[in-house]
Order: structure tokens, then C-alpha cells, then sequence
């Protein structure tokens, strides 16, 4: 198991990304905290989890209360040992299908400062736990093509790459690695995503990935395999958006 006896937090736990991402990291032998807003979804994940044979428990907080979020870090911290990867799915509220000319600056903001206040919090409380021991501090992205409609999204995704690759440089001497999925979103079960089959106009293999596949690419970010891969981007777009 790529993952065995690790201490892993999934913050977002609840959505279609983070249950993914915490099935597969429990899969591969972590012990999972699964942290989000909503006791009742991430109960469904943990209990779905456990069904299958891993370990998981649950955490109600809030990504953008810091006292919060420290005295959770610091009590499974006291638990476990210490914090070996925080993996970061929450969303950004942003809003999206609205021309830029006719969008408020606070809702073309809001995304922004939402993805890099949340992505400071998890980075900065997690990676004081991994001192002294090495971690991995993983989030995810978006993409890089020009596309209409989407907000202040892009300029966040931008902007928490940025951050990544700055926590990258400083947590780098502490054997802490940085980095941060990027993926052009991942079409409903068993459906298609606008552009899928089309190469001129989505991924040149013919779909998106699946959720499993963004969890798969987790897994082998967050483990031993990917020692050597710090302020890096993953790239899972399928051709969608070349390095």
C-alpha cells in the first residue's frame, strides 16, 4: 500500500472530488480525516469508507475559521503523531455563465480570496505538524486555457498556484512538498463533459478524467513515488491544456 500507516486530511471531504480522494487514500493504507462544513455528507463518505475496509473519522470545521482549523490540526496531530498529507478539494463560491462587463467586482473577487485564504489556512496549520517529519500539502486547480463565463475562477486558480509554488520554496527545506492537480473538471457518472470526443475542443484523448483517476493521481502525488515532486503542477486535462 503506497499510503500505509499516514496520517491524511481531506478538507472537502463531502464533495464528489474529496470522497474520491479520501476513498482512495484510505484504500491505500492511510488513516483519514474527512473535514468539512456538514456532519451528516461526510458521515456518508466515512461510512462508505469503512465499508470497504479503511479507516476514517470525521471533522466539522470551517477552512476559513483559523483557531478552528488549528485546534483541529492539533488534536489529530496529538493522535496520530503528526500530519503526513492535507489535500485540499474545498470549493471557491464562485460564480460562473456571466460576462465579465456585467459582473460585480465582489463576485469576481470572492473566488479569490476564497481559494487563497483557504489554501493559506490548510497549508500553514498542517504544515506545522509535519516538521520534523516531512508531508505533503496537495490541492486542486484549474486550467490554464482562455475560456468565457467562468468568473473570477480562473484568476483564483492562478493565484492558488502561486501560493503553491511560494509554500513549495519555503516548506521545501523541511522535506514538506507542495503541489496541486490540475484538472479540467470531471463529467457527471457515467456521462460525457461539454468537448469530450472532440479533440479541437476538449481533452485529444476523448474525455475527461474520472473521479477516480483525479483520486488515482492523488495517491501517487501524496506518496513515496512522487518523493522528487514539489512546485508542481499535475497535469490531468488529457491534452485539454498542454505543458
Amino acid at each position: 500500500m503506497l499510503l500505509q500507516d499516514k496520517t491524511a486530511i481531506v478538507y472537502g471531504a463531502a464533495g464528489l472530488v474529496g470522497a474520491a480522494v479520501a476513498g482512495a487514500f484510505a484504500r491505500e493504507g492511510a488513516r483519514v480525516v474527512l473535514a468539512g462544513r456538514t456532519q451528516q455528507t461526510l458521515a456518508k463518505v466515512a461510512d462508505q469508507i469503512r465499508d470497504a475496509g479503511g479507516a476514517a473519522q470525521t471533522a466539522v470545521v470551517d477552512v476559513t475559521d483559523t483557531a478552528a482549523m488549528r485546534a483541529h490540526a492539533a488534536e489529530v496531530a496529538a493522535v496520530s503523531g503528526g500530519i503526513d498529507i492535507a489535500f485540499n478539494a474545498t470549493s471557491n463560491d464562485d460564480l460562473q455563465g456571466i460576462q465579465l462587463l456585467d459582473m460585480d467586482l465582489g463576485d469576481f473577487a470572492r473566488p479569490v480570496s476564497k481559494a487563497i485564504a483557504a489554501h493559506f489556512t490548510i497549508a500553514t496549520v498542517t504544515a506545522r505538524h509535519m516538521l520534523g517529519r516531512g508531508g505533503v500539502i496537495l490541492a486542486m486547480g484549474g486550467g490554464r486555457e482562455a475560456i468565457p463565463l467562468l468568473g473570477g475562477s480562473h484568476v483564483a486558480w492562478s493565484a492558488l498556484a502561486g501560493l503553491c509554488r511560494q509554500l513549495a520554496a519555503e516548506l521545501g527545506p523541511h522535506g514538506i512538498r507542495v503541489a496541486w492537480l490540475l484538472s479540467p473538471g470531471s463529467p457527471d457518472p457515467g456521462g460525457a463533459a461539454p468537448g469530450d470526443g472532440d479533440p479541437l475542443a476538449g481533452p485529444l484523448i476523448g474525455r475527461r478524467p474520472s473521479y477516480q483517476e483525479v483520486a488515482d493521481a492523488a495517491v501517487f502525488a501524496a506518496s513515496g513515488w512522487a518523493a522528487t515532486m514539489t512546485a508542481a503542477e499535475i497535469n490531468l486535462t488529457g491534452g485539454a491544456v498542454p505543458d
